[in-house]
């Protein structure tokens, strides 16, 4: 790989990066290590606002760089960070609403997950029938 094409991907790399600390995050939040339940008090409008919001930079973001990227198996790899990455946000900010909203909606986490996809997935698509201008 020539080291301007490496230079241009260190993006994915930070990215990754601040993606597996969050899921860690959540993996000890789940374990009960990290106590943050009750620490923000939010509604679920907020949490899937925030859903929204998130998916639909992270695709934009994607398609912005996919040019960049070299085809293949590391499109794919990257794709799937993009798709699955951010979600660990999603999550942190779920888990440290009070601990009766917890239990009053256990489903909130799968919708959430619902709703970055479908707000991820339509830049992503919508970059599949773009037409391209003629100069």
């Amino acid at each position: 790989m020539a080291s301007g094409r490496a230079g241009e991907l260190k993006i994915e790399a930070a990215l990754l990066i601040v993606f597996s600390v969050a899921w860690v995050a959540v993996i000890l939040v789940l374990l009960g290590r990290l106590p943050v339940a009750g620490t923000l008090h939010l509604d679920l409008y907020t949490l899937y606002g925030f859903a929204a919001v998130l998916g639909w930079l992270t695709g934009n973001l994607y398609v912005l760089r996919r040019p960049r990227m070299p085809p293949g198996a590391y499109r794919t790899q990257v794709l799937i960070s993009y798709l699955l990455g951010p979600l660990a946000f999603v999550y942190l900010l779920r888990a440290s609403a009070p601990a009766s909203a917890l239990k009053a909606a256990p489903l909130v986490p799968l919708y959430a997950f619902f709703v970055y996809w479908i707000f991820f997935l339509v830049p992503v698509t919508l970059r599949a029938t773009r037409v391209q201008r003629r100069r």
